[in-house]
């Protein structure tokens, strides 16, 4: 057996990983407990990525127009293709779409290639959907894209403010971190700012459930608080920074009815908040989406920053404010001008001098004199012609986008699209004209850089598939075709690295923050045992955590944090055709658009379908129950998703999660919906605002099918599939009565159906069952009622690895219940052990009335701790529910 030290494909965190082969081939998962991210900790994604390495929907030989062709051919039409654009309408006729799920290295050949060589800027990233307006608010503030802080201030602060960000789902091993310093410290407080009651609440001390984009306001607020309190840092403030009194004046022109109204909190909320704020030095204030996907997401994030400026909360232990990004390698695409509006190093792409450097270093022939198209924009330009040639890459913007079915059209409509990706089954690699394996993780080799300035080495621990290559390859092979051989020639990434490193101390002398030059001569050993640390890593000097700007020195001209004047301008989208509010983000157990965790069944037993939180008042208005379908629908489009009604959601607001996609469901790609509005700085779609209606879908009949085989519901308008052990489960619902299950069973799955089903009608009740046996074995079961299914999923998934030998047994599947002796485990709330809600109820019949007594009993919540929040829910209700029966 072989264990690789290397790095989490998911989110911004960077946890370290032990990847351990097995004699059969499998892959063990375990964190790494010396990596500094996570010391041990891993999520439920992250435990269970040995699970997903699976070849069943790889891209494994590059493909032309759907044939397979030799390396050779694909790349020289790619390479033809682009030079043939070029000379016809220029650069800006070609565009680069990658991502922040490629390494550094990948980054750095491609944002090399476009703006060095071909001379466009037209390279942008998934990553303008997630972080972009903390770079524009970065920048603003400290004159370059710099995160202050790191991780352990998050352990030592007094005060941890979460600004739209779900930390327990979307960042577990940080939320862990942060829950373990609570308990040895209980006096730390937690402040939850964000519409949703999220599951991250369970931490939180006080929760402000502000109206979407109240968030200026609030901290705008705060601003002119913390002034007539009188702790501002007067010495910081004179010594350190510009741009005081216009700020403040601008803050303070904000009325108290305005603040009210903006955010929808009451004075008395503000002032429980601003005081704790006012009181407590140590002060972090944590920001993710709910900051970033808003059209005012930059002048959110310099709300926060001119508040931590005034009271010179920066850069000190437990002091700060703190972007933490969505992607694995968001930072390092930002560190190598992965973005259509930066240069590689943290340069300036409007700086003359700076491409002049960078020019210089490259010894390249060309460079773009302005800003390239943001990924909106990009967009556009591909629908009205602009750009003839795009290249995507490691990313799925036929879901991911606004406006997503706009962007469908236009990629399917571009004369000549390429695609690199490592399934072929995505929603957008089936419009390519080129297709190109890449690597997945596991195979790939190179860095990331997590939120805190930390870089990492994704290390390769597998052979790469039949003809999968880099990414890195793939555009340095169209390079060398494209006519240019000598900037292009890379053995390994190691060497791609060093050239990185190099150009970020080239005549730096700290006018910019990232430097890497003591790295700039790494051999490949040192590169392939290269541990995890902080940049900036300068040449000549130690090693060392690094916090910016306690004593100034920003990267302004003037080398001045600049405080930034600000308005709170919330836009009004709902409108009497439109009434709802509709937010999207992540769940806990999926990732993006389910590309490498729908692969594994345990992820996908958590929410196996596309929902939408509701109101309970705004369910009984709409006569919607629990479990009822509904249609979410505006001048873009329809989605139809199940109904989660909970008191977590305000009134006149929803939630639907960003996930599913035409591969998992029928008509559940929650962005169509979403204009393309975007913040004026940053560029960034405003992707938690939208308004739409909302009504209940009514279906002749629902539908829940458990089978050995994937099943093909065509044109049902609902439907959702999630992987289970030994098959599939689906939920549907069609229009068109169902009379007979068993031909219905054959449409579905095809020929595998050889055997005549058991079967159950109940005329009565409109209920109807069918249920195939093959060799002792559940082949497929299949339910369907004019209401919501009542069956136990869990028991009726796990009956797919039995044996049922006995008429009985039969007849026990097809009652879609276990039999008495038998546990109901319930739905899934452990993924890490398997913990169901069922098992946790009956716990408390046994004393078991909190999360610890729980872990301590079933082990659920102690190892990743994302479903802490959803136990301690479970408990409350339960308990209350007894006392209600009692008295």
């Amino acid at each position: 057996m072989t264990t690789t030290k290397t790095t989490c494909p998911y989110c911004g965190v960077g946890c370290g990983v032990l990847a351990t082969q097995q004699a059969d081939g499998s892959v063990s998962i375990e964190g790494d407990p010396n990596h500094p991210a996570n010391f041990g900790r891993l999520c439920s994604k992250g435990a269970a990525l040995g699970e997903t390495l699976s070849l069943d929907d790889r891209m494994l030989y590059p493909q032309v127009e759907g044939q397979r062709v030799s390396w050779d051919n694909a790349l020289d039409l790619v390479a033809e293709k682009f030079v043939d654009s070029i000379n016809e309408h220029g650069p800006d006729s070609v565009a680069f779409y990658v991502s922040g799920q490629i390494l550094t290295e990948d980054y750095y050949v491609a944002n090399k290639l476009m703006k060095g060589y071909i001379g466009s800027a037209n390279i942008d990233t998934n990553s303008r959907l997630c972080m972009a307006s903390s770079v524009a608010g970065h920048r603003k503030a400290f004159g370059t894209d710099t995160v202050p802080g790191c991780y352990e201030d998050l352990e030592e602060a007094d005060l941890i403010v979460l600004v739209g960000s779900n930390l327990a789902w979307c960042h577990p091993v940080i939320y862990q971190r942060i829950a373990a310093a609570k308990e040895a410290r209980p006096e730390m407080k937690v402040v939850l700012v964000d519409p949703r009651r999220t599951m991250t609440a369970d931490l939180a001390d006080i929760h402000l459930p502000i109206n979407p984009d109240g968030d200026v306001a609030l901290f705008s607020g705060l601003l002119v608080h913390l002034s007539k309190a009188g702790v501002l840092d007067a010495d910081y403030i004179e010594n350190y920074t510009s741009g005081f009194e216009e700020a403040l004046t601008r803050a303070a022109s904000l009325s108290n009815e305005q603040l009210v109204q903006d955010t929808g909190l009451s004075l008395d909320a503000f002032n429980e908040f601003y005081s704790l704020f006012e009181n407590t030095e140590k002060v972090v204030t944590v920001y993710s989406q709910g900051v970033n996907q808003s059209d005012c997401g930059t002048d959110k994030v310099s709300a926060i920053i001119n508040c931590h400026l005034a009271t010179g909360r920066i850069g000190k232990a437990g002091m700060g404010p703190f972007s933490i990004t969505g992607q694995p390698n968001a930072m390092g695409g930002r560190e190598v001008g992965g973005l259509a509006n930066m240069l590689a190093a943290h340069m300036n792409i409007e700086d003359e001098n700076h491409r002049a450097l960078v020019q210089d270093f490259w010894n390249s022939p060309t460079m773009p004199h302005q800003q390239g198209l943001k990924a909106v924009d990009m967009f556009q330009a591909v629908a009205d012609g602009r750009i003839k040639a795009l290249w995507i890459m490691a990313t799925n913007p036929v879901d991911s986008m606004p406006d997503a079915n706009f962007v469908q059209d236009a990629i399917k409509n571009c004369p000549f699209v390429v695609v690199s990706d490592v399934s072929e089954t995505t929603d957008t690699v089936r419009h390519a004209n080129v297709k190109l394996p890449a690597l997945a993780w596991g195979e790939k080799d190179g860095t990331v850089t997590n939120s805190e300035r930390r870089i990492s080495r994704q290390k390769a621990f597998l052979e790469p598939p039949a003809d999968a290559k880099a990414d890195w390859w793939h555009m340095a092979q169209v390079a060398k075709r494209m006519g240019f051989e000598e900037g292009f020639d890379y053995r390994n990434c190691a060497s791609i690295f060093r050239e990185h490193a190099a150009l970020s101390t080239y005549h730096n002398d700290d006018s910019r923050d990232f430097d890497i030059g003591a790295l700039s001569t790494i051999n490949a050993k040192d590169y392939d045992d290269l541990a995890p640390f902080q940049w900036p890593c300068r040449a000549g000097e130690k090693v060392s955590e690094t916090r910016f700007f306690s004593e100034g020195d920003f990267y302004t001209p003037d080398r001045k944090g600049r405080f930034i004047p600000i308005a709170s301008k919330p836009r009004q989208v709902t409108t009497e055709d439109y009434p709802f509010v509709l937010n999207t983000g992540r769940i806990r157990d999926q990732w993006h658009t389910m590309t490498r965790t729908a692969k594994t069944a345990r992820l996908s037993s958590h929410l196996a379908e596309p929902f939408c939180e509701i109101h309970p008042d705004d369910a009984e208005r709409l006569h919607i129950g629990d479990a009822d379908l509904v249609a979410l629908s505006n001048e873009r489009g329809t989605i139809f998703v199940r109904a989660l009604i909970t008191d977590r959601q305000k009134p006149r607001n929803l939630f639907v999660p960003l996930h599913w996609t035409d591969q998992y469901a029928a008509n559940a790609r929650v962005d169509i919906l979403f204009a393309s509005v975007v913040d004026p700085f940053s560029g960034q779609p405003a992707l938690k605002n939208v308004a739409v209606t909302l009504e209940r879908f009514q279906p002749t009949q629902y539908g829940f099918l458990v089978s050995k085989e994937k099943p093909d519901f065509g044109c049902t308008p609902y439907w959702a599939l999630a992987k289970t052990e030994g098959g599939w489960r689906a939920e549907f619902a069609v229009i068109k009565p169902v009379d007979e299950l068993s031909i219905f069973g054959n449409t579905v799955l095809g020929d595998t159906l050889h055997d005549s089903p058991q079967v159950y009608n109940d005329k009565q009740s409109g209920d109807k069952r069918a249920v195939w046996f093959k060799d002792g074995k559940l082949h497929a079961a299949m339910f369907l009622a004019p209401q919501p299914v009542i069956a136990s999923r869990r028991y009726l998934t796990d009956c797919l690895l039995q044996d049922f030998e006995t008429p009985l047994s039969r007849h026990e599947v097809i009652a879609a219940r276990p039999p008495a002796n038998r546990i109901e485990k319930g739905g899934m709330v452990c993924s890490c052990f398997g913990v169901g809600a069922n098992e946790i109820i009956n716990a408390t019949a046994s004393g078991c009335h909190t999360v610890k007594a729980i872990g301590e009993r079933l082990k659920a919540g102690t190892n990743c701790g994302s479903c802490k929040g959803e136990i301690a829910c479970l408990l409350e209700k339960h308990i209350v529910a007894i006392t209600d029966v009692a008295s």
